[in-house]
């Protein structure tokens, strides 16, 4: 297995100002990763975002780190002209993803009901065909680029597993799969490898991700901690250190026969180099158990 790094790990380094994003692809070779793949990208003010994304290929060229996956947010909940804006508006970043030199994009699909509907009985079943409209929509014109998109378990509204598969089967596209995070699942208070035992066999790539988990019916903890959508409390850990079954859900992945790659997603308190850099020694490790 061949292993990224996700650009959001490195928040803490680029929010400080230590180090810039073109900067990143050289930071992941030095640390030991295969790819690097783009959470958005940021081009400075008075710059393209085409021709940005542009200079940050050079920079994976250069640092001999190729951009695996590009990932960017999106709601096709809205319905109507405000949905075909959105489609036309992601078509736009899938441009992005070519010019990155990603053969993978991630889009999220929905954050929940549109609130001029919240107060009819619209939930899921209602807004589940405009999500299918839109990642249908963009994958088409994806697979004429040369890309494959994908939607994560991601966004609480669309996070737990039968919904998922509800949307992936739903798209019913060779072009379109899924981006599996194994901590995200436990945002919906779902068991990741319930999750993953079910949706393996549509993975394109996969997040490793792990989280600390406290019980929602205690005390809130202080200090780096948030809700799951049942009122749990989750904090960022690093691979390994936390609550999430990673090499069971691995394991999972394997006996489906995945692929793809495995990209290290930090977001815990630790200091960013040392979370990644653990996280992915401890990954390489898991893998090794998990038969990659």
């Amino acid at each position: 297995m061949k292993f990224a790094v996700s650009s959001y790990s490195y928040a803490q380094l680029t929010g400080s100002g230590e180090y810039a994003e073109l900067q990143l692809p050289a930071l992941a070779k030095e640390m030991g990763f295969d790819f690097i793949e783009f959470a958005d990208i940021h081009a400075p003010e008075g710059e393209d975002k085409k021709e940005y994304a542009a200079h940050l290929r050079e920079a994976c060229e250069k640092a001999g780190v190729p951009a695996v996956c590009y990932s960017i947010g999106a709601n096709f909940a809205c319905g109507g002209d405000a949905a075909k804006r959105e489609i036309e508006r992601i078509q736009k970043e899938v441009d992005i993803a070519s010019t990155l030199g990603c053969r993978l994009m991630r889009h999220d699909v929905a954050y929940g009901v549109p609130d001029e509907e919240k107060p009819s009985h619209y939930g899921f079943d209602q807004i589940l065909p405009r999500l299918i409209e839109g990642c249908r929509a963009v994958t088409e014109y994806a697979e004429t680029k040369g890309v494959r998109t994908m939607s994560e378990n991601h966004g609480y509204f669309c996070q737990e597993s039968l919904r998922v598969e509800r949307l992936v089967t739903g798209v019913a596209h060779p072009n379109y799969g899924l981006l599996l995070d194994v901590g995200n699942f436990l945002c919906a208070d779902e068991d990741p490898s319930l999750a993953f035992g079910r949706l393996a066999p549509y993975a394109f790539h996969l997040h490793a991700k792990d989280f600390h988990v406290k019980r929602g019916n205690g005390v809130a903890p202080q200090g780096g901690f948030f809700t799951s959508r049942a009122g749990n409390y989750l904090r960022g850990a690093i691979i390994g250190h936390g609550d999430a079954p990673v090499l069971q859900c691995l394991r999972i992945l394997r006996a489906a026969g995945y692929e793809g790659c495995a990209t290290v997603e930090f977001e815990g308190m630790e200091e960013a180099k040392t979370g990644v850099r653990l996280g992915l020694e401890n990954l390489k490790y898991l893998s090794e158990l998990a038969g990659f």
